[in-house]
């Protein structure tokens, strides 16, 4: 299932989408839902729109916080001179960070290297902490893309990401979740960044160091998600520069993909 918050013009909210490729009634549609899925039981409202018709919004705005992990493929370790670590790299970027599909990436006038990093992201569904690995599943709520935009010349200067990372517009997510996904098939999906029409990135999520089980024990270990957290589960190698004007998309199997373009601040 792929569920996407939208708005046609009012207040945001959440539908069922329906893509041709399905075979179904209703190709590339939404149908409107009643309620929040991740915060409480929903049933259909009855309307349906065309997809082309509604804006998509970011699938969720975390309750609370994006939780990110940093070298977590060994070739992008690698490919920034870095080695690769004892245990995974965690930091946070704030929810006002968080856009969505089509919203524009603002290039800050502080940073002259703006870099893009295509990630899968998972979505967490209930209030988790100290995790054991058997029960990941249940805490899941599904898997959905994200970019999160660094400020590449910023993280060594600063000495800690809160700028470099967390600055407003760098946690693109979209462009829905899908919950249908079991954790061995998130873990076999193809990563592929384009930037305007080059391909940037093109690695599975097989290649992970740390995988989705071990991530969410990990990091329950030390912190308590909320519903509507996300995890940002690392890049693949060929992350590099993006520029105003340019435009950044970012597909992965099975999913979709999430697209923004990128403008100068001011």
């Amino acid at each position: 299932m792929r569920i996407a918050r939208f708005s046609t013009g009012s207040d945001p909210q959440y539908g069922i989408v329906e893509l041709a490729v399905d075979g179904g009634e209703h190709p590339d549609t939404v149908a409107a839902l009643t309620g929040d899925p991740l915060a409480t039981k929903v049933q259909l409202s009855g309307q349906r729109f065309p997809l082309a018709e509604v804006r998509l919004l970011a699938p969720v705005i975390p309750r609370s916080k994006v939780v990110a992990v940093g070298r977590n493929y060994a070739e992008h370790a690698a490919e920034l001179g870095n080695e690769v670590p004892e245990t995974p790299l965690i930091f946070l970027k704030p929810n006002t960070s968080v856009i969505g599909p089509e919203d524009a990436i603002v290039y800050p006038n502080y940073t002259k290297q703006l870099s893009y990093e295509g990630e899968l992201a998972i979505v967490i569904g209930r209030i988790c902490k100290e995790v054991p690995a058997e029960r990941v599943p249940e805490v899941i709520f599904g898997y959905t893309i994200a970019n999160d935009v660094t400020a590449r010349d910023l993280q060594g200067p600063d000495k800690q990401w809160a700028r470099a990372k967390g600055s407003d517009t760098f946690c693109p997510i979209g462009p829905w979740m899908v919950t249908h996904f079991s954790i061995e098939e998130a873990e076999n999906l193809m990563i592929t960044t384009t930037v305007d029409d080059e391909q940037r990135q093109h690695d599975s999520t097989e290649l992970m160091l740390n995988k989705i089980v071990d991530l969410v024990v990990y990091i329950t270990s030390f912190t308590t998600l909320l519903p509507g957290d996300v995890i940002l589960t690392g890049t693949p190698a060929g992350v590099g520069t993006m520029d105003a004007g340019q435009r950044v998309s970012i597909e992965i199997d099975g999913i979709g993909t999430l697209s923004n373009p990128v403008v100068a601040a001011g």
